[in-house]
């Protein structure tokens, strides 16, 4: 979490209501030396808060902040909120009675929610996750992400956690990888979440050459984790088309019509980080 002090305290707040037992609860803040208000507002929000909270710092990337939180994680699970997410008050409670329900399951993700009120960037980016991950149960085809996710510690640990080197995005790609492989199950479940996306073409621009940079690394240090070719415009195209039909009958909102062009601009930020990070030889220790 980096320079989220607009978003910040939504998420926090929607942490801090849960239905879950607070006393079985642990916050863990991972600041990436934000340079804006984020850490002010946190103590803020939390300051008549009665969850046991830890705060950490870093300055070497996601896949170092993430594996701060795997070795000071003193519970079960880790539940990943990034500063621009917001849990539905049962969220916690869910997941949790998930897990323990599902005991070969390592990674379990929730369902993202359509929001009000927001710009056709946002929009955009809110329809086509909500697309993907509209449908419960076993998953091998969808990377999960981290993103209202929940993980089994006993599973991400068993893999040796997440990669340390990884600059940019992919840390939880590399680490959903390895934990499928070592034959735990993956699930979205019936939880639910929201999610703050980037609000101007330009910031989803820069996101998505950022998971690109970070997918070259990936693609380096194993070619079986990217399937580069589903990304090519016609392919892409493809898939967009097929996927309008039942968005729009999912969410009734005219806006999935712009799904393929929006994948499109995604898909050439990707590329471009990707053939950056290719120009600077940035490459799997």
């Amino acid at each position: 979490m980096k320079n989220a002090e607009k978003t910040i305290k939504d998420a926090i707040n929607s942490v801090v209501h849960q239905d879950f037992p607070h006393e079985l609860i642990e916050i863990m803040i991972v600041d990436g030396q934000s340079e804006d208000r984020t850490l002010e507002v946190i103590k803020e929000t939390l300051s008549q808060c009665d969850i046991k909270t830890t705060f950490l710092s870093e300055n070497r990337g996601l896949g170092f902040a993430r594996q701060m939180v795997v070795d000071n994680a003193k519970g079960d699970y880790i539940i990943w909120v990034d500063g621009d997410l917001m849990l539905s008050r049962d969220f916690v409670r869910k997941q949790v009675e998930f897990m323990e329900r599902n005991p070969a399951v390592g990674i379990a993700k929730g369902k993202y929610e359509l929001r009000d009120g927001i710009n056709l960037v946002d929009m955009l980016e809110n329809l086509n996750f909500v697309s993907i991950f509209r449908n419960e149960g076993n998953t091998t085809l969808k990377t999960l992400g981290t993103s209202g996710c929940i993980y089994r510690v006993k599973a991400i640990r068993e893999v040796k956690g997440f990669d340390k080197n990884i600059r940019g995005v992919g840390e939880d790609m590399d680490a959903e990888h390895r934990i499928k492989a070592a034959g735990w199950l993956l699930y979205i479940t019936s939880a639910t979440f929201y999610e703050q996306h980037r609000s101007s073409w330009k910031a989803l621009w820069r996101e998505y050459y950022w998971h690109g940079y970070g997918g070259h690394y990936l693609f380096k240090k194993n070619m079986k984790m990217l399937n580069v070719y589903k990304m090519l415009p016609p392919v892409a195209i493809l898939v967009e088309l097929l996927r309008i039909p039942n968005t729009y009958q999912l969410t009734r909102q005219k806006t999935v019509f712009l799904l393929p062009l929006h994948y499109i601009f995604k898909r050439a930020a990707w590329y471009s980080g990707f053939v950056n990070a290719c120009l600077d030889g940035y490459e799997p220790k």
